[in-house]
């Protein structure tokens, strides 16, 4: 009698098959507060028992109905009868609605195409790759809808990755321990994606390569070096790469994203009055040598196109190119000597030391260093709060020498 007037039996089951689902998803998807939390050990394990929970939610549920249910009167059972079909309404929004896999897919069809059939327009941003010789480009649009491509470049396997939410392309070695690994979308933590591998299940932040969590937790993908500028820039570089075209199923979604590879958040706030402050979404510029980070305010590096600096016993030189968005970052030491840079009328790089004529890229076209490379590093193009937070001992350059100093948290 004291199970039939409390109905308990009923509520656990609606409490184990609904809750753990509907956190599941709060805490994997960028719902208001959710990314903000250090929640991902109790998201990964939450993602562990949501299926058994279910189970024995299901055990409770039915217990409830054969031997209780019929028992009620009518308004019981129209009460019981409601609370189980917005049940299977939170399944919907848990399980598809604000599932990172069934939101975002990879290409159905990965089609590839030379300059002569290519259908991408040269403005687009892309991620470029080169590996045995063999060049290929990913445009931004494109994977800021699929998030990560899963493909081979020159024989190498590659996982190349895109997050919209912090603004972050990465490539990486997709072996793990010998093995080729297939990742899947698993969903956001602070406001950066996380992939998991189809053997260990571990979660990776795709920001960094780090796993958080897992039976790998604590290593770190092997990263792949990519070049991020637009499509007409890497082609002059590169006229044999090959291009990513859009994948006909998912035209809607690539709309979505238009003007997202050129425009910054604040550019589009047409109340915002003070367009260089630095804010969340600002784009920042982001090195890392010997361990140590750096990031460079992207307005203020625009400004100026070219700037010798020097950090962690290395000197660098910046450079951002006329279209505004193509970047590169090389170390300005050459034969052992440090350069000063300029850019000249031309649109190329100078050398006060020696007088010779770079191109942006720091290769030398004309002078006593013709033919020589500076020595690339890797850059990142990344908004300003994912780079503090995945690298919160950053250095910052905002244009003004005297105030280059740790970043502080605005």
């Amino acid at each position: 009698m004291l199970l039939y007037n409390r109905g308990w039996v009923f509520w656990t089951g609606i409490v184990l098959l609904v809750l753990p689902g509907l956190a599941h998803a709060y805490l994997l998807m960028p719902f208001p507060g959710s990314q903000d939390l250090n929640a991902i050990t109790l998201s990964y394990y939450l993602e562990q028992i949501i299926a058994p929970l279910r189970v024995i939610g299901s055990v409770f549920v039915l217990w409830y109905l054969v031997i209780y249910f019929f028992k009620r009167n009518t308004r019981h059972k129209m009460l019981k009868g409601s609370i189980l079909l917005l049940c299977m309404v939170s399944f919907y929004f848990t399980d598809d609605m604000y599932s990172a896999q069934q939101m975002f897919h990879e290409p159905d069809h990965k089609q590839f195409a030379n300059l002569m059939n290519n259908k991408v327009p040269g403005s687009y941003v892309v991620l470029g790759v080169v590996e045995n010789g063999i060049a290929k480009a990913y445009p931004l649009i494109y994977l800021g809808y699929h998030h990560k491509v899963q493909d081979d470049v020159g024989g190498m396997p590659v996982l190349v990755t895109y997050c919209t939410m912090c603004r972050a392309g990465r490539v990486y070695n997709p072996v793990i321990n010998g093995k080729r690994q297939t990742f899947r979308l698993v969903g956001a933590r602070h406001f950066n994606a996380i992939i998991e591998d189809e053997d260990t299940r571990s979660w990776w932040y795709q920001a960094t390569g780090y796993a958080a969590v897992g039976p790998l937790k604590g290593t770190q993908l092997k990263e792949n070096n990519y070049k991020q500028s637009t499509l007409d820039t890497w082609l002059k570089k590169h006229p044999a790469s090959l291009i990513l075209q859009p994948d006909g199923n998912y035209l809607d979604d690539y709309r979505d994203l238009s003007n997202y590879d050129r425009l910054q958040a604040v550019d589009k706030d047409t109340s915002s009055k003070k367009k260089d402050n630095l804010v969340r979404k600002s784009w920042i510029l982001g090195v890392i040598v010997n361990k140590q980070e750096k990031a460079y305010d992207w307005r203020q590096l625009s400004k100026i196109r070219v700037l010798n600096d020097s950090f962690c016993n290395t000197p660098l030189l910046m450079v951002i190119e006329g279209d505004s968005l193509t970047y590169h970052a090389l170390n300005r030491t050459m034969g052992g000597r440090t350069l000063n840079f300029q850019i000249n009328t031309a649109g190329q790089l100078t050398d006060q030391e020696t007088a010779s004529v770079w191109n942006l890229d720091g290769e030398c076209i004309a002078g006593a260093q013709k033919g020589r490379q500076l020595p690339k590093l890797q850059a990142y193009q990344e908004y300003w709060h994912s780079w503090k937070h995945f690298h919160p001992a950053t250095q910052f350059w905002n244009g003004d020498s005297l105030k280059n100093s740790l970043a502080d948290n605005n």
